[in-house]
């Protein structure tokens, strides 16, 4: 069994991966082994500076719109897969998705996310139709998709709508674990396909993973920390894993918010300019996630814009957040509590500007 690093030879570490921004796979795995609260203090500090001198002291909102919660997945840690049949589903039509990115809008957002289980009736050509008159109402924001894997083809007619980004979590790294985590229809292998697709027809790509998933060892991590470092995605979404009561997972226990944060601060050294958000699941998981991701490295947020009414039915984990400050409608309660940790809302799109 390997020796656990010292805090000196942990943050010496670190130092290199600020200077660098790589680390071979058994040193992440050997930095995650020696986390203490020492060395959490530590990296966070390094990762805020980082972030701080590329983007100052602004963070990125986004506003996410959850279009539908049909899925024809199974995924087996998810609220709103195939199988649940308690759940209350739900299209909204392209005039109410147009509608909400009308009250964004009104409210400073300039980026809108588009966000939706793989619902086979939201089709490439009717999703290039909302995401055209989305820009058409609004040729300043930016658009992104969230909407899983489809074909080279559907990307591309996406892309060509105008579509500007795309968001699609790897989940994991490693086969065998994502074996674990999904039916066996779904592979490891069609998920990365998808990814370089998405890279090679100029989306600015966004991967990431839970931390905390069933069966997920600190190697997994280091393996998920080693695909980012050499994928190099220009947006990142990591959060604590969160069960849900009518899932196969439904016992099992909640990922760490402190490992969460670490790896949100490992990420910004190695990917200095990544977007990287403070994610709804953090907000849940603890009073002050989102302040406490940006501490660690994070420069996003996403507030939801979807009809208020609608947004209890959108519900991958127990108890996600939706009427506080994650939503559009408490941008204010936002603001003053981004101000009280000494940062403000950006009203930009909030681009990707390279590494």
């Amino acid at each position: 069994m390997q020796e656990r690093l010292s805090v000196p030879a942990a943050c010496a570490l670190v130092d290199r991966l600020e200077s660098v921004h790589s680390l071979a796979r058994e040193e992440y795995a050997a930095l995650l082994a020696a986390r203490s609260d020492e060395l959490a203090a530590y990296l966070f500090a390094k990762a805020r500076a980082d972030a701080e001198g590329r983007f100052g002291k602004k963070i990125y909102i986004r506003g996410l719109i959850e279009f539908s919660n049909h899925c024809k997945n199974d995924c087996y840690y998810c609220g709103i897969r195939r199988s649940n049949r308690a759940v209350s589903r739900y299209r909204l039509d392209k005039e109410q998705i147009l509608s909400c990115a009308a009250l964004g809008w009104e409210l400073g957002f300039r980026t809108f996310v588009l966000q939706g289980g793989e619902d086979p009736y939201f089709t490439s050509r009717r999703m290039a139709d909302i995401v055209r008159a989305l820009k058409a109402a609004h040729p300043d924001c930016a658009v992104t998709l969230s909407m899983g894997e489809l074909s080279r083809e559907d990307y591309r007619l996406l892309r060509q709508a105008g579509a500007d980004r795309y968001l699609l979590r790897h989940e994991t790294a490693d086969p065998v674990h994502y074996a674990k985590l999904h039916p066996p229809r779904q592979t490891l292998e069609s998920r990365l396909a998808c990814l370089a697709a998405l890279k090679e027809l100029g989306y600015q790509t966004g991967a990431g993973f839970m931390v905390g998933s069933p069966y997920q060892t600190l190697d997994h991590l280091a393996g998920d920390l080693c695909f980012l470092q050499d994928f190099r995605p220009q947006m990142v979404g990591i959060g604590p894993y969160l069960p849900h009561h009518q899932t196969p997972f439904a016992g099992q226990p909640a990922g760490s918010m402190e490992l969460t944060l670490f790896l949100i601060g490992l990420c910004r050294l190695m990917l200095p300019g990544v977007l990287l958000p403070a994610t709804t699941a953090l907000g849940t998981i603890h009073p002050e996630g989102r302040e406490k991701g940006i501490l660690a490295g994070a420069n996003v947020v996403m507030p939801n814009l979807s009809p208020p009414d609608r947004r209890d039915s959108y519900a991958l984990y127990d108890n996600k957040l939706n009427t506080g400050a994650e939503s559009a409608e408490k941008l204010a309660e936002l603001k003053a509590r981004l101000a009280r940790i000494g940062y403000t809302v950006a009203i930009d799109r909030g681009d990707y500007t390279g590494s």
